[in-house]
């Protein structure tokens, strides 16, 4: 028999519970989801279910992933928020088919992430926010195909330029660090003249010499964004019998026009 994962009152998570937990999404992948089902050690009798193209164990009471978990070659997705993870195996490296990874709100610390995790060179979104990361690993500025990174509600104290560079990042989630107030405006500088979205902090998080030194250098980045306009043509309002609101507003040009045969 299989070796399974232990579930709610006891259950366990056999091959057969498993089949049935595989869905069809809506861009026909075959997702296994085992999503709150209460499992606290890695159902092993998964496995033999490895042509599944994404993997659900969130919200579950996991505290190691093995290594074997290698074995879902073709995996594209895998969720495993909300356990206890505080490692990831160094085989996650070989998942080279991987394009999510959600890996947030466990309790993972910088050295629990191996090295292999440079290996994931198709990888578009990773999340690894609400954990215990005191710095960021540097194997991230080596993804270049990274479009979201998510590294709130840690204990960073910078973030490394090689993730600022990233040539495709659109999101980088970095609020509630506890960043230095001098690192905090010069983050803000160097990410918002190239990423669309940039999550911080919220304004009411800042002291006010921060928050002003955030102000100013966001208005220094808008001067320099924004082209001078060109002089607007004035407006002829030769037809209107009174004036409307743009009329009004010039209220010179409307007489002389207005009057004008």
């Amino acid at each position: 028999m299989a070796k399974s994962g232990k579930g709610p009152k006891g259950k366990k998570i056999t091959l057969s519970m498993a089949k049935n937990c595989i869905k069809i999404t809506f861009d026909g992948k075959k997702r296994l989801d085992l999503s709150k089902m209460g499992i606290t050690t890695f159902p092993k009798c998964i496995l033999r279910l490895n042509d599944v193209d994404e993997l659900d164990l969130s919200r579950n009471m996991i505290r190691k992933i093995p290594d074997s978990i290698s074995k879902f070659q073709n995996l594209r997705w895998l969720d495993l928020h909300s356990n206890y993870i505080d490692k990831l195996p160094e085989s996650i490296g070989q998942m080279t088919s991987l394009l999510y990874l959600n890996v947030s709100n466990n309790k993972l610390t910088t050295n629990g992430l191996p090295v292999e995790l440079n290996q994931l060179k198709n990888i578009r979104t990773v999340n690894l926010g609400l954990n215990h990361l005191d710095s960021v690993p540097t194997t991230l500025g080596a993804l270049k195909e990274l479009h979201e990174v998510g590294l709130h509600d840690n204990l960073l104290n910078t973030v490394p330029n090689s993730i600022n560079k990233l040539p495709k990042l659109k999101k980088l989630n970095i609020k509630r660090n506890p960043f230095p107030k001098s690192d905090v405006s010069n983050t803000f500088i160097d990410s918002i003249k190239r990423l669309e979205n940039l999550y911080l902090v919220e304004e009411k998080e800042l002291c006010t010499a921060c928050l002003r030194k955030c102000q100013q250098a966001r208005d220094k980045v808008n001067k320099i964004k924004n082209i001078a306009p060109a002089t607007p043509r004035k407006a002829i309002f030769s037809n209107l019998v009174s004036p409307n609101s743009m009329a009004k507003e010039s209220q010179e040009d409307w007489r002389i026009h207005s009057t004008s045969p």
